[in-house]
């Protein structure tokens, strides 16, 4: 892949809405929603946590990813859903 196509590439990604799926080792309470912009956070039988919904770019996934980190939780998965163009 050439300079250009990458170039292009990283373009059309910063330009996606990505669905996600984040699964946490714990529970976090459901009150954390607006400080994780919104995303729906659910507690499994198995003693997980889910976070999921959309956010606007991969910008915003790493940033929601150093939000956990920042708050010491261990990661079990991430996921990608569908990807939607936000043209």
């Amino acid at each position: 892949m050439s300079r250009t196509e990458k170039s292009q590439k990283n373009q059309e990604m910063a330009n996606q809405v990505l669905h996600i799926e984040i699964r946490i080792e714990g529970c976090l309470d459901p009150r954390w929603t607006e400080w994780f912009e919104g995303l729906k956070i659910e507690q499994t039988t198995s003693g997980e946590t889910t976070i999921s919904g959309e956010v606007v770019d991969q910008a915003a996934l790493y940033g929601l990813i150093g939000k956990l980190r920042d708050l010491g939780v261990r990661l079990h998965s991430i996921k990608y859903g569908e990807v939607h163009n936000s043209k």
